[in-house]
């Protein structure tokens, strides 16, 4: 017998899920023309005064939120060392 109540939250993780899948492949295809604007510019791929204040920013939401502020800081680590990742791809082709 499956359990209603179980199934319908999973129903919603389910559906937070494929939200999060989408906003990353948005926030990707922008940061993606970000590296080649910065590549053809001859700007460096990284800039760690915008991560340090993205970081703070990303931290302050958490908070807000009631969500863990070092869990938002390594998700977000991983996102912009990603994204710097895809900068100095860019920036060599």
């Amino acid at each position: 017998m499956p359990d209603e109540i179980l199934s319908g939250y999973r129903d919603s993780i389910d559906n937070i899920d494929a939200a999060l899948v989408f906003l990353l492949a948005e926030r990707f295809k922008i940061t993606q023309a970000v590296g080649r604007h910065k590549a053809v510019s001859g700007m460096p791929a990284a800039d760690p005064g915008r991560e340090a204040a993205q970081v703070a920013r990303l931290r302050s939401l958490a908070e807000t939120a009631k969500l863990d502020p070092e869990f938002s800081e390594k998700f977000l680590r991983f996102i912009i060392d990603e994204v710097i990742r895809h900068h100095q791809s860019a920036a060599k082709a």
